[in-house]
């Protein structure tokens, strides 16, 4: 290990620096020699590195993004080639260079600070030893021996022997107990961080070699934490237990506020957005607009979850507008006239389906529901039966006027009358 940590001897010197800076500032609150002084230098060691990270951890996002778009054609390589594993492996290969995609880009902010993890490595190690290094001196490095964080020296190690640990003004059983206890909360961090990601934040609907990766270093990670974390001194416990505590803040930000489209965090967050969008009747802030004007221009291409959404914003009659506006749509514009017709905003009446009339309505004439005003006189329909009897208005007709008794009474049932039982027809006289 210090072979690998002399290669980054480079940048001990900045490290080292930096940790005296930080130091002489909590040496005057806590006390040069605490380890107070000496462990919160080491934290904002870390929390300074990772803010000049955060462009990288953009660029990580943004190229996750990009694999996120890939998922539809790498749906297809698996159907088409899933008997064929090794040219499935060579079309996902092409696939990712025609896109300008690397599915170990969630590896880069690791990768970038491990210059510094070596570096404050071979600084505790000199400090452990007893050796000067970079910018700490005689007196510097005589007070970062005495500091203990919780009874275990800053340079302490949980595989070091009792006389080491005598040596540096502790107890070994103090040393085991704080080393066990930080190992275990850097892999437990690590392994929630991970899991995190893979369950709320990955989109569930396709199986690929890049879940596959993730997946397993959801495992491999907190083992290998566990296994080398024995042999880390007590800062380089405490630098990597900060950074996976900043992570995985880091990592929930962006999981509640910029989720994987097709993820369980994207459903959680769009149910969010639409109870925020409802209430207020608008989208208010910068970032709510791009979502919205994200998923309206996807059009046929919506997931499930941004199908709900579009739909819950409809039924209360608010409509997602193509920049990412919300407005209130036609439904909500509606108005009901005084004669009970349906008019929108621009004017129109809206057409209403007439109400089917039972048998006996149709025969008196009535609408459904309707009541007859007093006194007005009985309107008169096709269906209605004429009061006078049919043999008066035969009989009433002018004799020799060409028609053989008991036409009128066929011609009337020819012309409009219901079919029923009808009056017999009487003998014709010869």
């Amino acid at each position: 290990m210090d072979t690998i940590a002399s290669l980054f001897s480079f940048i001990t010197t900045p490290v080292s620096w930096v940790i005296v800076q930080f130091h002489s500032v909590y040496g005057k609150i806590f006390g040069p020699d605490t380890g107070w002084a000496w462990g919160l230098s080491i934290v904002s060691l870390v929390i300074l590195i990772r803010i000049c990270l955060i462009p990288l951890f953009v660029k990580q996002i943004k190229a996750t993004r990009a694999m996120q778009t890939l998922q539809p054609e790498m749906k297809k390589i698996q159907e088409r080639y899933k008997n064929d594993k090794q040219r499935q492996s060579e079309e996902m290969m092409k696939l990712y260079k025609e896109s300008g995609t690397n599915p170990l880009s969630s590896c880069l902010p690791i990768l970038a600070q491990s210059p510094f993890f070596f570096a404050l490595y071979h600084v505790l190690n000199g400090i452990a030893t007893g050796t000067t290094i970079g910018v700490i001196n005689e007196s510097l490095l005589a007070s970062a021996r005495k500091a203990h964080i919780f009874g275990a020296p800053l340079a302490a190690k949980f595989t070091d022997g009792q006389s080491k640990v005598e040596a540096l003004g502790a107890s070994l059983t103090d040393v085991r107990v704080v080393t066990a206890i930080m190992i275990v909360m850097m892999s437990a961090s690590q392994f929630y961080t991970q899991r995190q990601l893979m369950t709320k934040n990955v989109d569930t609907t396709v199986k690929t070699p890049f879940m596959q990766q993730q997946k397993m270093l959801m495992y491999v990670f907190p083992v290998m934490f566990a296994v080398f974390g024995i042999n880390f001194p007590v800062g380089v416990l405490v630098y990597w237990l900060t950074t996976n505590v900043w992570t995985m803040g880091q990592q929930m930000y962006v999981i509640r506020n910029n989720p994987t489209p097709g993820s369980k965090a994207q459903a959680a967050y769009l149910e969010r957005l639409q109870k925020h969008v409802t209430h207020h009747e608008k989208t208010r802030s910068r970032g709510e607009k791009a979502i919205v004007k994200a998923i309206v221009a996807k059009g046929r291409d919506r997931n499930e979850f941004e199908r709900k959404f579009i739909n819950s914003l409809t039924k209360v009659g608010l409509v997602a507008q193509a920049d990412g506006t919300v407005v209130k749509g036609q439904a909500e514009a509606a108005v009901e006239g005084e004669d009970g017709t349906t008019t929108t905003a621009g004017g129109a009446p809206k057409r209403q389906q007439p109400k089917r009339q039972s048998k006996s309505q149709r025969q008196s004439g009535t609408a459904a529901g309707g009541a007859k005003a007093a006194g007005e006189p009985e309107p008169k329909t096709s269906l209605t039966k004429s009061d006078e009897p049919q043999d008066a208005k035969t009989a009433a007709k002018p004799a020799g006027g060409g028609n053989k008794p008991g036409t009128g009474t066929r011609s009337k049932a020819q012309s409009g009358q219901r079919k029923g039982p009808q009056r017999p027809k009487s003998p014709s006289k010869k």
